[in-house]
């Protein structure tokens, strides 16, 4: 398996360079396959990004109805609630980007359902089998990845492929996440993170602490972690790589 870290000097820089490798990707993947399955993320970095994105694809070769949209979590509050990840995506890539509604695959809200563990079994069976061509990840500052936390019962070791979450250590406190192996059943996983705050979880991922789920995660070809400055300040210099 690849592993690369790339590093950028600003956290607008890191969100250009995914947002023109993502469109550079996914415009190449469509041009050998029919389908093209991305797994988003939420979090500032990915927000802006999505921006970026937006502006680059107006005019571009990519093909919306190829693609296919999931959410490696989610948070449990209501469809209008401007904090749910798929909705900030959504509403930025929607600007130039034309995509059905049959194929952006959110996760449930809360409106009308029991709990985040009726939204996870729903979601569960929605995504079946499928692979990821592309998962986007962002790590928090505990080294956390979706709504998969340290120390945490969402941490722990199970066969699920979407669980959900309840007493999360970040509000609100109840959500709904892909697992591990779900996320990991993906041919590439792109890593983002900015900011001092994600240095020593970072560092700690990259040296293998298993016990941060950040540690955990990879596509099964290639994992490439995308970094500012400050976010890459903890690693060693076998990691701090330019493009």
């Amino acid at each position: 398996m690849y592993r690369r870290v790339v590093r950028m000097p600003e956290a607008d820089e890191v969100s250009d360079l995914v947002a023109r490798r993502l469109l550079e990707r996914l415009i190449e993947l469509q041009d050998v396959q029919p389908i093209v399955h991305v797994c988003l993320t939420g979090g500032n970095a990915a927000n802006a990004m999505y921006e970026r994105f937006a502006e680059l694809a107006e005019g571009s070769a990519l093909d919306a109805a190829k693609l296919q949209l999931w959410w490696g979590d989610e948070r449990f509050v209501p469809a209008t609630d401007p904090d749910r990840n798929s909705l900030q995506a959504v509403s930025r890539l929607a600007r130039t980007v034309s995509i059905k509604s049959a194929d952006t695959h959110m996760m449930a809200a809360k409106d009308g359902r029991k709990d985040s563990h009726e939204c996870a079994a729903e979601y569960e069976a929605e995504l079946g089998g499928t692979h990821f061509d592309v998962t986007l990840l962002g790590v928090g500052e505990d080294g956390h990845v979706a709504s998969i936390f340290p120390g945490h019962p969402s941490f722990e070791p199970t066969t699920r492929n979407v669980i959900g979450v309840t007493d999360a250590p970040k509000p609100p406190a109840e959500r709904i996440s892909l697992t591990i192996p779900a996320l990991n059943r993906s041919t590439e996983m792109w890593v983002m993170a900015t900011g001092p705050g994600k240095s020593e979880a970072i560092a700690r991922a990259l040296a293998g602490d298993e016990r941060l789920p950040a540690a955990h995660v990879h596509g099964e070809v290639a994992t490439y972690w995308y970094l500012d400055d400050e976010a890459a300040a903890g690693l060693p210099e076998q990691f701090r790589c330019g493009l």
